[in-house]
């Protein structure tokens, strides 16, 4: 496993601190208003979760492939979402897609614990490397279907989807806690996606449609 020289994760040129300041500015700009969302985003390398041929595009207004037909999502996405979960004070967060980890690393600056859960192993296997040698210890990893959630872990103040869903899946509902809140991007009957927020009060849920945006679908199953 190789490791990340000060250099690398502190970023030069088109990935440097300043260029990450560049990109928080704008995050202001477009409504993220959660000042430690903010201050985190600035902090990360999230050059450093992309192939080494993109890493100058990491702080782009732009999501960018990490290959196996995933993406990562654009920076006020993650801003966003981000901001969604701190808004709710959580202190454990099941998230349903690792991907890259990035948005994995983002949460574990800001809540107690994360608990994340990737379907395609390969990308499991780096995002776990990456988390590591950044020093997010308060992350608990696993290979699953992510529309079975973390059972044994459950229940959860927040669960986050970085995939689109037409239907929300009834695990995942059932691993929060009362009170709690999924945040997800939902399909509607027209195929336009919108990140929603459902907070449970006892057996029932509440759903509020927030900005349209476009994610890849959940799928199911694994992939080795």
């Amino acid at each position: 496993m190789d490791c990340h020289t000060p250099e690398e994760l502190s970023g030069v040129g088109m990935t440097s601190q300043r260029t990450r300041n560049r990109m928080v500015e704008r995050l202001a700009a477009g409504g993220i208003r959660h000042a430690r969302v903010l201050e985190v985003m600035a902090a990360e390398p999230r050059h450093l979760f992309l192939d080494e041929a993109l890493a100058h595009r990491a702080y782009e207004d732009t999501s960018l492939p990490l290959g196996l037909g995933q993406t990562l999502s654009q920076p006020w996405i993650v801003a966003r979402m981000s901001e969604l979960v701190a808004l709710a004070e959580p202190q454990r967060v099941l998230e349903i897609g690792t991907g890259s980890g990035y948005q994995t690393l983002i949460l574990s600056r800001l809540v107690r614990s994360v608990w994340s859960v990737e379907r395609i192993a390969a990308l499991q296997s780096r995002a776990r490397q990456r988390l590591k040698r950044l020093g997010a210890h308060n992350v608990n990893l696993r290979h699953a279907d992510g529309g079975m959630g973390w059972p044994q872990a459950a229940p959860f103040d927040v669960v986050l989807l970085t995939a689109c869903a037409s239907e929300l899946p009834q695990p995942l509902l059932r691993q929060l806690r009362d009170g709690g809140v999924l945040i997800a991007p939902l399909a509607d009957s027209e195929g336009r996606q919108w990140l929603t927020r459902v907070r449970r009060r006892g057996l029932a849920f509440d759903h509020q449609r927030l900005e349209e945006v476009r994610f890849v679908p959940l799928l199911e199953g694994v992939i080795r």
